[in-house]
């Protein structure tokens, strides 16, 4: 095949998904709300039953469920005929999902499941199945042809299981008005989540915090500023912070005073550093780096007490960025 002819029989999968997928969309109606409202006032959780390919969409319904807040559980059907059906309560509500509806599998399940759940949702390319005949709600997937050329491969079915699936946790989500500060505790460790939820002492290293005295000798803050990783330490007369050095802060002093070992950390501090509390978002600290031009910031408590020192390469470091 020509280059051309290749990307033509991709097209044309495509178009015939898309196809497929509006004239569900068209067909939608007050069984698929009412299944969003069982599903929105479930006791106990949902429990989706595959198999074969149905079952992998099953399980790619289950990650979106659960990361969206709806708690759910895969059950395979042949599994469940041979003991995982413990894990199903009389709280559940099933959701079977099926092309066919009359495979030997779910034909023998389906009777089971409706008895012990509270409700079934038979999600079916054949609304006169087994399947069917068993559920309180049909979510009619009927499609015309597979996009595969022999009409065999599940290709179509499965993206209209799969976009049927999306369609009921999106309007799960509106029902429980679902935000993204809900979406990112479900995901702490992703991108969304740190941005939402790290603070300041999350990202930080608290073991760093290079600090000298107002009276310490110009060596002394030489000695500080190494013993960190971030250039710079902070002067504090007793707790009360003065200001911080840095290492530029210690070059401009040798460039002006040709002899500097008189020189005490409070002849060389800058005063009135940018500061940060621990508990604030990283995301926010960041942006004050931005936006100051700057590669560090001294962090406090609530109290105005010193506790360390952010430094930008931390936040990169944790995927925090604008």
């Amino acid at each position: 095949m020509k280059n051309q002819d290749i990307i033509e029989t991709a097209k044309v999968v495509f178009l015939d998904e898309i196809t497929e997928l509006s004239r569900i969309a068209q067909n939608l109606g007050d069984e698929f709300a009412q299944s969003v409202k069982i599903l929105d006032e479930v006791k106990g959780k949902v429990v989706v039953v595959g198999i074969g390919k149905s079952a992998h969409i099953a399980n790619k319904m289950v990650a979106t469920f659960n990361s969206t807040g709806t708690k759910s559980q895969f059950l395979h059907a042949a599994e469940a005929i041979h003991g995982d059906l413990g894990l199903l309560d009389k709280e559940d509500v099933v959701i079977c999902v099926s092309k066919s509806g009359n495979s030997q599998e779910i034909k023998d399940l389906a009777p089971i499941l409706k008895k012990n759940a509270s409700a079934l949702i038979a999600m079916t390319g054949n609304t006169e199945s087994d399947l069917a005949k068993h559920a309180d709600l049909i979510l009619n997937l009927t499609i015309s042809r597979e996009a595969c050329p022999n009409n065999l491969a599940p290709t179509s079915s499965t993206t209209a299981q799969l976009v049927m699936g999306d369609a009921l946790a999106v309007a799960l989500m509106k029902m429980k008005n679902f935000t993204s500060e809900n979406f990112a505790q479900f995901h702490p460790g992703g991108a969304l989540g740190k941005r939402l939820l790290w603070s300041v002492e999350d990202v930080m290293d608290t073991y760093q915090r290079p600090f000298v005295n107002p009276h310490s000798s110009v060596y002394e803050v030489i000695d500080s500023l190494t013993s960190g990783r971030n250039g710079i330490t902070v002067v504090l007369d007793d707790e009360r912070i003065l200001g911080v050095i840095t290492d530029g802060d210690l070059r401009r002093m040798l460039q002006k005073h040709k002899e500097y070992q008189h020189l005490k950390a409070i002849d060389m501090l800058t005063a009135n550093p940018k500061m940060v509390y621990k508990d604030e978002k990283a995301v926010d600290a960041f942006y004050k780096l931005r936006d100051y031009n700057i590669g560090q910031l001294l962090v406090i408590d609530r109290n105005n007490k010193y506790f360390g020192i952010l430094d930008l390469h931390a936040l990169i470091k944790h995927g925090i960025e604008a």
